[in-house]
């Protein structure tokens, strides 16, 4: 059974660029106080800025609450990116 773009739900609420609230998050790759890097139900998402913190993390629902500066947040594709898998070996598929 296949899963469609449209049966997945996930939303981002910006707050005056202080204050991001996502839905539909799956998993934290990583974070520190400039980066986070999450799997989300539409892809592998990043958000960049300055002073991040995760103030709240619903891993059951999926929600998630970030305070900081937050300079810009984007999807790097569809499908999430595997966490083992290293550059040398995205480069040489």
């Amino acid at each position: 059974m296949e899963v469609k773009v449209e049966d997945k739900k996930s939303n981002l609420v910006l707050e005056n660029r202080k204050k991001l609230s996502i839905t539909g998050v799956n998993e934290v790759v990583s974070f520190n106080d400039e980066i986070i890097i999450l799997n989300t139900n539409l892809g592998a998402l990043t958000i960049k800025g300055n002073e991040l913190k995760m103030n709240k993390l619903d891993v059951q629902n999926g929600d998630m609450k970030i305070t900081g500066s937050i300079n810009s947040f984007a999807y790097t594709g569809n499908q999430s990116r595997k966490n083992n898998e290293s550059i040398i070996a995205r480069l040489f598929r």
